[in-house]
């Protein structure tokens, strides 16, 4: 699979939290996040691997009731089942990849 460049497209399964798949496999799904500041991703746990990269901004990450200051160039890896919780300081862009692929992330 191949994806060009489009900012079109994305979700909002809440406010100011908007994300949109890039590409995906049989393995794995990438997406790319745009985080508004002042707004909270809150806990939550999935089965699947989450590894991220912030691209720019600024979020606060709580994995396992563990706080992260994420800047830019940053990045994180959260197993399956693992709690987590973002705050987000400045608007904020990530990429996230998942494995298995996220369901219901697919267009």
């Amino acid at each position: 699979m191949f994806s060009k460049k489009n900012e079109e497209g994305y979700s909002t399964p809440m406010d100011g939290i908007h994300y949109k798949t890039l590409s995906y496999g049989d393995k794995t799904l990438m997406a790319k996040f745009k985080l508004e500041k002042d707004k909270v991703l809150p806990e939550h746990e999935h089965p699947h691997e989450q590894i991220g990269l912030l691209i720019s901004g600024r979020i606060n990450l709580t994995i396992d009731g563990e706080l992260h200051e994420v800047h830019p160039g940053d990045s994180w890896c959260i197993p399956g089942g693992v709690e987590h919780r973002a705050d987000i300081i400045e608007d904020s862009v990530a990429v996230e990849v998942f494995s298995p692929v996220r369901e219901d992330f697919l267009p």
